[in-house]
């Protein structure tokens, strides 16, 4: 959009496969510019060439987060940890010679896929070489107090934890070495163990009711569609549900007929359910669809109602509504939230508030399809989620909602002092 004001317009939309495009940068031009794909399959990830003029983009490098283009034409980016530079005409919009490394492990938030480094137009580098946000799964009861800790802290950016319907089990991501897969830990030792193993990216699982499976999401084929794999462990991976739109699997029903996933249409998401059948899955209906986004679905224990979060009221608000409808409806949020979870009787709703507390809501369901009973929100504590924003849930309900199990940071942010390069492309040799 202009710099005075006036209408958006998008100048680069996501293929299948290419979860974002982020961290754009323009060139001397002032009309071109690069960006940042990812993450994605390493087929596809990389910086990218773009232009205000014409909507086509190409891949310029693979790379593991976004970069920088530096005067006098110079690109920048980090690959395995290590900060690289090669030359680039800007005019061309082409790389014209070989990466060298002038910064060794520069650290990298595997979160939003951005790296430790700064450039500048007079010859000073910036950068850190390490920056680890350390999470840990832990359980809280209602006050926020830890009541105990699953495993040692984690640098591989644990995420969305799902316990198995036993407990015996919880369903976790990490990012290993660059590779994003789904993982199980034991809930009595914390061990971990990994679960997928594809290069791709492998995320968001959610358990069978009767925990013989899991379900998850993943872009091996280019678009996100769901997969399914033995909870045990044993047998491959196999492909669920495919479609041309991206998808994230949100839950699933207690009686095991309908999976809920967030269906993805010009990035805009809507919550729908796939019928799984036991030859297979059928056919999929939305069921919250409107030009706002709806996510992050959770079916009631009854499996009559679901919670979910849209942001129809112009931010984001937790609601319930009838499942699969039609029927009642109601607001639960009164200021903002995300995240839902029921406790297992259905009569007590939880969700995070904008402000990071844990938010309690008594919740009476009818039986004929008329609007829910709502209760006030009661706040209990100030959660330390490593990723509130994010598309699923970084927290499970206890049965009796007594008890929450959580992925929390682990420590302060912990970063190595900012080191200055002066005149770092005389480390390039260049005159």
């Amino acid at each position: 959009m202009p710099a005075t004001g006036g209408t958006p317009t998008s100048v680069t939309r996501p293929k299948p496969g290419e979860l974002g495009h982020r961290y754009p940068e323009f060139l001397p031009d002032g009309r071109r510019f690069i960006f940042f794909v990812g993450p994605s399959p390493p087929e596809v990830q990389g910086l990218y060439l773009g232009s205000l003029d014409a909507p086509e983009t190409h891949r310029l490098v693979a790379a593991d987060a976004g970069g920088a283009y530096a005067h006098p034409g110079y690109l920048l980016w980090p690959r395995q940890g290590v900060l690289v530079a090669a030359p680039f005409d800007a005019e061309r919009g082409a790389l014209s010679g070989d990466p060298i490394p002038i910064a060794p492990a520069v650290g990298l938030s595997v979160a939003t896929s951005r790296s430790a480094f700064s450039v500048s137009t007079t010859g000073l580098l910036a950068y850190r070489t390490g920056v680890t946000g350390r999470s840990r799964l832990v359980w809280m009861d209602r006050s926020g107090t830890v009541v105990r800790a699953l495993g040692l802290p984690d640098e591989n950016q644990l995420l969305y934890p799902e316990p198995s319907p036993n407990g015996q089990r919880i369903a976790v991501q990490r990012t290993v070495q660059g590779n994003m897969d789904i993982w199980q830990v034991d809930a009595a030792r914390g061990i971990t163990s990994r679960f997928t193993f594809d290069t791709s990216v492998d995320s968001t699982a959610v358990w069978a009711p009767d925990g013989s499976r899991l379900v998850f999401r993943s872009n091996r084929n280019g678009v996100y569609d769901l997969f399914e794999k033995p909870a045990a462990g044993a047998g491959d991976e196999q492909r669920l549900f495919a479609s041309s739109d991206d998808k994230i699997p949100s839950d699933w029903s207690t009686d095991g007929r309908f999976l809920l996933y967030v269906n993805f249409v010009k990035n805009v998401p809507d919550l729908w359910a796939l019928p799984i059948e036991s030859q297979g899955v059928g056919t999929p209906f939305p069921v919250v669809r409107s030009r706002f986004s709806e996510d992050q679905g959770q079916f009631s224990p009854d499996g009559r109602w679901i919670a979910y979060r849209t942001n129809e009221s112009g931010q984001d608000e937790i609601y319930v509504q009838a499942f699969p409808g039609p029927g009642g409806k109601a607001r639960v949020s009164t200021e903002g939230g995300s995240q839902p979870r029921w406790r297992r009787d259905g009569k007590e709703l939880f969700f995070v508030a904008p402000d990071n507390r844990l938010m309690a809501v008594p919740i009476a369901l009818p039986s004929n399809g008329q609007a829910p009973n709502v209760g006030a929100p009661v706040a209990l504590f100030v959660v330390r989620l490593t990723s509130r924003g994010a598309p699923k849930h970084q927290y499970a309900v206890a049965p009796d909602g007594q008890r929450f199990l959580m992925v929390v940071s682990a420590d302060e942010t912990i970063a190595s002092p900012i080191t200055i390069v002066q005149n770092w492309l005389a480390g390039l040799q260049v005159p």
